[in-house]
């Protein structure tokens, strides 16, 4: 099949959908207005340009990550030239979430294109009007054969699932993830899941303050909070928080001015399950910011709490949304009692001065990638695996990694015939001193 073994074709097939996205630009950013009223700004910065930029990198890369790889022979196998072939899995399934429904509908589809596969794309059903603008761009690009959109609800990915694939691709919750490797496992396909978790912002005594509240506000109110990146909580030293909380204060309303609510640049709530979800979570004697919230159009205000419960109902499951609870600590101990109540998240951020205790924070805990200073920048650099631990996920991918993760390393020895060394070969009498000599010595 030609989508399978023509390099040239993956390419042409690529520059053509790198194409249709640039002449579709202005539909995706209002079908992303129109799903959640995403902001044009963050739709351009963390949707169409990501996936464009995602194109371009793939599409200059693609002929060198699929050549054949030359790798050092075994002394064993002389004379022989040995060799790393990519081919592709075959049938891929990628099941798109609906946070940032098209940058991660593309992103992996990219790679899977790139590797070879033949492609089912579904996106999400709760961002309806991405999802038709993103099957209308796959049908003019690619053969049914090749790539085909699946829309539908839970329904139809459950059917989805019931097939059978080379290679599944699932970014979403750690809820539906465990349905999906279950799925997967009936077969004994490889999958890659991308979760989420409970991801925590350490800020200790040397941190700048007041820099460390603009990059947190940021990278949490982004997409009112539905990042599965974003900072989950704050674990900040008893004795800055007030301090802290003011600056956070600030910064949310120089972003959002006085009333979030008629800021253009502040998404929405995906649904109306979605925004119930979050309310329920929002203790009003807790709210030390914001809390406002209206039902009719799936607005929460960015809000701060004031936490000193692990018990609490926020801090039970990952939030996903514009709720930011802050919590103290005095040692690091107290900063492990924390983090280690929680599974393994998906980020992890930690705020401060001192080279030491950020080197000992990033050693001590298990989480899938994070910033030193910042919040969320890793996941824009494509030399840089993105992708979870334990619950927070299995695999990773971004760049050369994103080809690598669709496609299979066959191993290839090749033999040459003008030596052939009798000693491998049965009967093995007298054989055996002698090899035991010789793998000594390798």
């Amino acid at each position: 099949m030609e989508y399978k073994e023509n390099i040239n074709f993956r390419k042409e097939t690529l520059i053509k959908l790198l194409n249709s996205v640039i002449n579709h630009e202005n539909e995706i950013i209002q079908a992303l207005y129109e799903d959640f009223k995403k902001p044009d700004f963050e739709a351009v910065l963390t949707e169409t340009n990501y996936v464009i930029s995602e194109l371009k990198y793939t599409i200059n890369h693609i002929a060198k990550w699929a050549k054949p790889k030359r790798v050092m022979p075994s002394i064993l196998n002389f004379p022989s030239t040995d060799y790393i072939y990519t081919e592709p899995y075959g049938k891929v399934l990628i099941i798109a979430p609906w946070n940032y429904p098209f940058q991660l509908a593309f992103s992996p589809l990219i790679a899977a294109v790139a590797a070879g596969n033949q492609v089912v794309l579904k996106p999400s059903e709760l961002t309806p009007n991405t999802s038709k603008i993103i099957a209308e761009i796959i049908q003019k690009t690619f053969h049914i054969n090749h790539v085909e959109v699946v829309e539908g609800g839970v329904d139809v990915t459950q059917k989805l699932l019931e097939q059978r694939w080379d290679y599944i691709f699932f970014t979403g919750s750690i809820a539906v993830g465990k349905i999906v490797a279950k799925a997967a496992a009936e077969n004994l396909t490889p999958v890659t899941l991308e979760l989420g978790g409970k991801s925590p912002c350490i800020i200790d005594e040397t941190a700048n303050l007041k820099l460390s509240a603009k990059r947190i506000v940021w990278g949490k109110f982004i997409n009112a909070g539905q990042t599965c990146i974003a900072p989950d909580y704050i674990l900040i030293q008893k004795d800055m928080k007030s301090h802290f909380v003011n600056y956070l204060k600030e910064e949310i309303s120089k972003a959002y001015g006085e009333n979030p609510e008629q800021s253009p640049d502040y998404a929405r709530i995906i649904n109306p399950k979605n925004w119930q979800r979050l309310v329920t979570m929002i203790d009003p004697q807790k709210v030390i910011f914001g809390g406002q919230s209206d039902a009719a159009s799936c607005y929460i205000a960015p809000t701060l709490i004031a936490e000193d419960s692990l018990e609490s109902l926020v801090m039970k499951t990952e939030i996903f949304g514009p709720l930011l609870p802050i919590l103290t600590y005095e040692n690091e101990t107290d900063i492990a009692t924390v983090i280690n109540s929680f599974e393994k998240p998906l980020a992890l951020y930690v705020f401060t001065d001192n080279k030491k205790f950020a080197q000992k924070i990033i050693q001590n805990y298990s989480f899938g990638g994070g910033c030193i200073n910042d919040t969320v920048v890793h996941f824009s650099n494509s030399r840089l695996p993105f992708g979870g631990v334990g619950h927070s996920g299995i695999g990773a991918y971004h760049g050369r990694l994103s080809f690598d993760t669709f496609s299979h390393k066959k191993g290839i020895v090749k033999k040459a015939n003008w030596l052939d060394l009798p000693m491998r070969y049965a009967p093995y009498k007298d054989k055996l001193a002698s090899i035991k000599k010789l793998l000594k010595w390798l």
